[in-house]
């Protein structure tokens, strides 16, 4: 009879619960039992154990032989636990020390020759561990670089079974060939099929596509700039080929990189859905997601089968959501978008359970005018009824709508802008360096707050906390008085205009700062306001 233990960690989203994986030995029939609701490819471990520690070197015992997995009312699946099932069989089969395994988290999956595969997740996976109070983990080599992302804790990076053992065993560790020519099938494990390897990831400033090669759209480029600088959402009307496409995928590059706790967020994430590049272990630009208009909503918020999966709204967090062609998303999916633009996650339910997904991003929408795109343009031969146009503008619903700050008309591109004739516009990095500066000032007003951008204080906060200059909101009171604006389109409209006051660098919004903020929602020019920054960008 013996008993032995060692620890993994179950996911339930992107959260971690440290589990006690036990084994016990006992004389009878040879069998194997594995309880603690496992899923279909944990019951499975069972042969893959089995094969590894053989296919080790070790010899397997000829016992009934019981491995619960506790708690036990924690769903369990994937193959991270075939590593803490295989050193809780040796220890109880006393090939290796009981006592050193008791306090050690292992993950990994095995393959029959006894080689430990990569598994997605080993990122959260560690940092619940790490909460837990557990200072040593055990991990595929493969995934040492995503595990030592987690301060305070001891990694070690292995490549077999037989490596572990002879680690703690205290016997010379056997050397192991890592795989040579060709893709290493051994990263298979970290993705997921049809997910692209860089689903997700965008490029710094200067590495892809330049702002500077957007011609004209001086309004919709300082949208852009007001949305980088102050986290607004953003929405996009005008004609096909006038640019929102070209705006929309130059944004992620305005961005400010990621702190280190955004992203160890974004990591967690993009390692539980399975797109993380593989040597790539930390995520530090913010992420860029563009899903299709056919997508479904567990696609777009999260879900699957059993326990719910990242969405596109979570792979897209603390980055940039791009919602092309608008209007022919769904309307179920896109109202289902209501809830996380407000609290900055999403719940999913499902019969697997419920798990809370961090959703903190920045939408851009992009619409058509009317279904052939030619309403606003003038003697193009649009046809479509006035009937029509309505209805394929009210697929955007008033609720949706009004949790957008930015509101901007693209116009076609004239003659002169498209050759070029007043000089290029500014390049991503003159804008992104303006918007780093707004946020840092933002940072600065906002120190010892629970809020870090203009886009997530309360209104009232606001407006009691942090008065504007005397007389500035009296245009956009007078639009809610005539009900052009909400009592929630208000609090917007004040939030956009401190964004613009930080970009040009003043302590407190002004009437045309919150003019431009008016016409930036409203599409309704209010005067001549003050240029945002220098340059064409700037306006």
């Amino acid at each position: 009879m013996g008993f032995a233990r060692a620890c993994s960690v179950a996911l339930v989203g992107v959260e971690g619960v440290v589990v006690e994986v036990q084994a016990d030995l006992e004389p009878g029939v040879a069998a194997f039992t594995l309880v603690g609701l496992p899923d279909k490819s944990l019951v499975e471990s069972r042969d893959r154990v089995r094969a590894a520690v053989v296919n080790s070197g070790a010899e397997w015992p000829q016992k009934k032989l019981t491995v619960g997995l506790s708690p036990a009312s924690v769903p369990k699946s994937g193959s991270g636990f075939d590593l803490a099932v295989a050193c809780a069989v040796l220890g109880a089969s006393e090939r290796i020390d009981p006592g050193a395994i008791a306090d050690l988290v292992l993950i990994g999956e095995l393959g029959l020759d006894g080689r430990v595969r990569p598994v997605r997740g080993v990122l959260p996976a560690v940092l619940a561990a790490a909460e837990a109070g557990y200072r040593q983990v055990v991990v595929p080599e493969q995934c040492a670089g995503e595990a030592s992302l987690v301060p305070g804790v001891s990694v070690l990076g292995v490549r077999s079974l037989r490596q572990l053992i002879a680690v703690l065993s205290d016997e010379p560790v056997p050397h192991e060939e890592p795989s040579s020519g060709g893709p290493d099938p051994m990263l298979s494990g970290l993705l997921v099929p049809g997910a692209g390897v860089g689903t997700g990831l965008a490029t710094t400033a200067g590495e892809g596509p330049d702002l500077a090669d957007v011609a004209g759209q001086h309004l919709a480029r300082r949208a852009l700039e007001v949305a980088a600088a102050g986290g607004h959402h953003l929405m996009l009307f005008g004609p096909p080929g006038a640019g929102k496409t070209m705006l929309a995928e130059r944004l992620p590059a305005v961005l400010p990189p990621l702190s280190r706790q955004e992203s160890l967020e974004v990591t967690a994430v993009h390692s539980v859905a399975g797109i993380l590049p593989p040597g790539e272990p930390l995520v530090r630009t913010p992420p860029y997601c563009a899903p299709h208009h056919s997508a479904t909503m567990p696609s777009l918020v999260g879900g699957g089968n059993g326990l719910p999966r990242p969405g596109a709204v979570s792979l897209a967090h603390r980055g940039v959501l791009f919602l092309d062609e608008a209007p022919e998303f769904s309307g179920k999916v896109l109202d289902s978008l209501r809830q996380p633009l407000e609290s900055g996650y999403v719940v999913v339910a499902r019969s697997g359970g419920v798990v809370r997904l961090p959703a903190r991003f920045l939408m851009v929408l992009a619409a058509n005018p009317c279904p052939c795109g030619r309403h606003t343009l003038h003697g193009a031969g649009c046809e479509c009824p006035p009937s029509v146009i309505r209805r394929y503008q009210a697929r955007l619903s008033g609720p949706l709508r009004d949790r957008v700050d930015l509101r901007v008309r693209v116009e076609p591109v004239n003659r002169g802008d498209l050759l070029c004739r007043g000089g290029r516009g500014e390049t991503t990095a003159v804008v992104a360096a303006r918007v780093h500066e707004a946020r840092q000032r933002a940072a600065a007003r906002l120190r010892d707050t629970p809020w870090t951008l203009n886009s997530e204080v309360p209104g009232h906060e606001l407006r009691t906390r942090w008065p504007v200059a005397p007389g500035a909101l009296a245009v956009a009171e007078g639009d809610m008085e005539r009900g052009l604006l909400t009592a929630r389109g208000l609090d917007r409209v004040l939030r956009v205009a401190w964004t613009v006051a930080d970009l040009a660098g003043r302590d407190r919004p002004e009437a045309h700062d919150v003019e431009l903020a008016l016409e930036l929602r409203t599409g309704v020019s209010r005067g001549a306001p003050a240029p945002v920054g220098g340059g064409a960008g700037g306006g």
